[in-house]
């Protein structure tokens, strides 16, 4: 094997790991957040939080693999100022999504739910407008 073929399977692997890494996230967030088990009372509220996240989620993940394997790392993608907006948009919806079972939330949770489906869709557009500028 020469090492042409050796520098073309370390990036092959980079990549199936980086798929499967994406589907191992994937998969525990969607059986941690069990969107097809829904709230009687707040149908439509937690079906857009849960929904909503699935896809900011799907999204960030796709980005972060591209950024990482296509675009050889996140501090080329997303530099300076960017990148500090990129760590809130990668922490504030996931907060959010832990922090909705807290007790102090529970007289509020439809509020809170319509709230957060906004910071998801948001953080969606965001990741992408910034990835894509």
């Amino acid at each position: 094997m020469t090492a042409a073929d050796m520098a073309n399977f370390k990036d092959i692997l980079n990549y199936i790991l980086g798929v499967i890494f994406i589907i191992l996230v994937f998969s525990i967030a969607y059986a941690y957040l069990k969107p097809h088990q829904l709230h009687k009372r707040r149908l439509a509220s937690t079906l857009l939080l849960k929904g909503s996240y699935l896809i900011y989620l799907i999204v960030l993940l796709i980005v972060v693999f591209f950024s990482a394997l296509v675009k050889e790392g996140l501090d080329d993608v997303f530099l300076g100022v960017e990148f500090f907006a990129f760590l809130i948009v990668l922490f504030a919806p996931t907060i959010g999504i832990f922090a909705r079972k807290l007790g102090q939330f529970s007289k509020k949770r439809e509020g809170y739910n319509y709230f957060f489906t906004i910071v998801n869709v948001l953080s969606t557009i965001l990741i992408l407008i910034m990835y894509f500028i």
